[in-house]
């Protein structure tokens, strides 16, 4: 049954003065938070997305926040293997003389979806339906589900993005106001460890202290590179 309190079950909108509306600070207009959904992993996005399809809330703006792995459409990067973050930058760059064609496509994906929401054909999306039409439209999906955010009410992104300040930063991500909600929130812990640990093979160790003890045999910022050094000796 439609719910009694809000402006959906009468298709009036709601006192401006409701607890759920706050006023911006530098100006008159009422600010509406966000609702930042967290799940543990991105197949439970799509089946959260699914659901939100089949309700009443289907037309609400959305994006889900995800990585290149999942939505890079470049031909060249996305086949790469790890670094495709770093190729992704070098193309952003200019470097080489090569740039991105589909990254200067995003606004097709926004302005369609802006489209359909305006002649109120809007339905919840997930990552796959995003990717096909980015594909067809030739314009980056991963770009485009970041601008989507400015204007989405509901943002859908793993655990990480919500816990990770860095990922945060790089996201744009700004929590304060705004609705959280984590799916399954008795994994937190474990992904909150993870965000703040690093995974670093003895390879490596002793790879950093090679170049350390190179740095502090040449006299360069010595204060600074004994402690470091000390640091992987102790550690190997």
């Amino acid at each position: 049954d439609p719910c009694t309190e809000c402006s959906c079950s009468s298709g009036k909108d709601t006192d401006k003065n409701t607890s759920n509306t706050k006023k911006k600070e530098n100006g008159d207009r009422s600010f509406i938070p966000k609702i930042f959904f967290g799940t543990r992993t991105h197949k439970q996005i799509t089946q959260i997305t699914r659901e939100l399809k089949r309700t009443a809330y289907s037309s609400v703006p959305m994006t889900i926040l995800s990585s290149r792995d999942y939505t890079c459409i470049h031909p060249v990067v996305s086949t790469s293997g790890s670094n495709r973050n770093e190729m992704c930058v070098e193309l952003l760059e200019g470097k080489n003389g090569k740039s991105c064609l589909y990254y200067h496509g995003v606004h097709k994906l926004s302005e369609h979806h802006a489209l359909k929401s305006a002649h109120r054909m809007y339905q919840a999306w997930d990552i796959e339906d995003l990717v096909s039409l980015g594909k067809k439209l030739r314009a980056c999906a991963y770009f485009a589900a970041r601008e989507l955010m400015v204007g989405a009410d509901i943002v859908f992104c793993p655990y990480n993005y919500l816990l990770d300040p860095q990922i945060r930063e790089s996201m744009e991500i700004n929590l304060k106001g705004q609705v959280v909600i984590l799916d399954e929130a008795h994994n937190i812990e474990d992904s909150a460890r993870e965000s703040v640990s690093f995974s670093v093979t003895e390879s490596q160790l002793r790879a950093a202290r090679e170049e350390l003890d190179s740095m502090v045999n040449s006299n360069i910022r010595q204060k600074d590179h004994e402690p470091l050094r000390a640091v992987c000796c102790s550690l190997i």
